[in-house]
């Protein structure tokens, strides 16, 4: 398999299994099979997906790095677009229905509930980055672009908090998330200190 029929093969799996929450949720509203609380599962379903879309859209360079496919690159934007999708989505969820479209009520909640606090602020964060990630974004930011992307792991960091502050009892799985954030991380400081190595090395040859 060449490399476009294996970048395209993994394109259409990658959007298969993006918007595939996205068909199970819709269909399951109009046939009414969400349960006796439908917008709190779509609630949920949204929320969780756009940060596991934005973890995976993360793990993309460490993912590279490893298996050396630099093909994956091509991944991170759609994966980081889908996860802002599904951000919007649950916004507009739960500005609709928990806040009836009142703007009094949404700015009420923000100021007193830190979950809904973080959970606005990784919005926010996002935003710039959908709306940059076009190629001529890129083409004009230059080496900002990088620069301003650089927020997605702000953005994953603000996503882990809104869901481990929402969640009152069962921690486990935003435990699982922070642990796996916590590694991204991890893996993203080591290679900065790679990048800058060679510069400090040179300049204390001078």
């Amino acid at each position: 398999m060449n490399q476009k029929r294996a970048l395209f093969a993994i394109k259409t799996i990658l959007w298969v299994s993006a918007l595939s929450p996205g068909v199970y949720l819709v269909s399951s509203l109009l046939r009414g099979s969400l349960g006796v609380n439908p917008v709190e599962k779509l609630t949920l379903w949204t929320g969780m997906t756009a940060l596991v879309l934005l973890l995976c859209s993360l793990a993309i360079t460490p993912i590279r790095r490893i298996s050396g496919w630099n093909l994956l690159i091509k991944l991170r934007r759609p994966l980081g677009l889908f996860a802002f999708f599904y951000a919007s989505a649950h916004f507009v969820i739960w500005f609709a229905f928990y806040n009836i479209f009142d703007f009094g009520y949404m700015w009420a909640d923000i100021l007193e509930r830190r979950f809904i606090t973080a959970g606005m602020a990784a919005l926010f964060v996002m935003l710039p980055l959908a709306l940059t990630s076009t190629r001529w974004a890129i083409r004009k930011l230059g080496k900002r672009w990088s620069v301003l992307h650089r927020g997605a792991y702000l953005a994953g960091i603000l996503g882990v908090l809104h869901y481990f502050w929402l969640v009152k009892a069962d921690t486990r799985l935003p435990s699982l998330f922070a642990v796996v954030l916590i590694g991204l991380l991890g893996f993203r400081a080591a290679l900065q200190s790679q990048v800058l190595q060679p510069g400090k090395r040179q300049r204390g040859r001078h």
